[in-house]
């Protein structure tokens, strides 16, 4: 790694990414069309308001796969659960639909995701 690549704290020089991949409910194939289109502005988002940074982004249409560049103190469930979280709100905003189609409560994503350090 370049040393351009590292981020500088008070005490020390880091370097965190993640690869994380998360599927929604029952892995159905909703992520397509206009929804993807949606759902990477909504991590776009998502990521500058956390200061993470987006490395790649690709979203199937039953899965997501998100490589990012995080602060040194935001812990891998942290972020998961923040990116899961938010974006699920967002994307039941703009299309009320999908939550009829995928479940009667509040979850768009399934319980499981892989997170994986690079």
């Amino acid at each position: 790694m370049s040393e351009e690549q590292y981020h500088s704290a008070s005490h020390c020089k880091y370097l965190i990414q993640y690869h994380i991949i998360w599927c929604p409910k029952f892995r159905f194939s909703v992520l397509q069309g206009n929804v993807d289109i949606i759902l990477k502005q909504i991590l776009q988002k998502i990521c500058n308001d956390y200061k993470y940074k987006i490395k790649a982004l690709e979203v199937m249409p039953d899965h997501i796969h998100i490589f990012i560049d995080v602060p040194q103190t935001v812990a891998p469930c942290d972020v998961v659960r923040t990116l899961k979280s938010i974006s699920a709100i967002e994307l039941f905003k703009v299309f009320p639909k999908l939550k009829q189609v995928l479940c009667e409560n509040v979850e768009y994503y399934g319980q499981e995701d892989i997170v994986s350090t690079v």
